[in-house]
């Protein structure tokens, strides 16, 4: 007995949620990894050309002034993303989560964060982030 065709559809539209659920995943990995070790590489090949991005200080910074904040060496060490939730609305997804660090005083520290990713050709690419410490 064959499937109906609704079902296929279902499928094929459940492994791609996966696929990009793991997509996502990682990219949300090397996005953290990147701010850790001032990763402009990763980050240049990641981020969407009209990227923007609201920093802790309440500024906002577009994809240049970004790359050239990630260039400077960070003062924070053992950044770790917690209670990770990733929302996919169809080629949009957003991802909240909070974070773990150590500050350059060595005390222990938290923040949040939400990054918005657009899906452009197949690739996920970050479009805007807002962090929050």
């Amino acid at each position: 007995m064959t499937e109906p065709k609704s079902d296929e559809g279902s499928k094929k539209g459940r492994n791609a949620m996966s696929n990009d659920l793991e997509q996502l995943t990682a990219l949300n990995r090397d996005y953290v990894a990147s701010v850790q070790n001032c990763d402009v590489k990763r980050f240049d090949e990641i981020l969407a050309p009209e990227f923007y991005c609201s920093n802790p200080d309440k500024t906002l910074v577009d994809r240049a002034a970004f790359l050239e904040q990630t260039a400077r060496p960070i003062a924070i060490r053992n950044l770790h993303a917690h209670d990770v939730i990733i929302r996919i609305m169809g080629d949009f997804a957003i991802i909240h989560a909070a974070t773990s660090y150590t500050t350059a005083d060595g005390q222990q520290a938290t923040g949040r964060y939400t990054d918005c990713w657009a899906k452009r050709n197949g690739q996920w690419v970050a479009v805007s982030a807002h962090v929050s410490r």
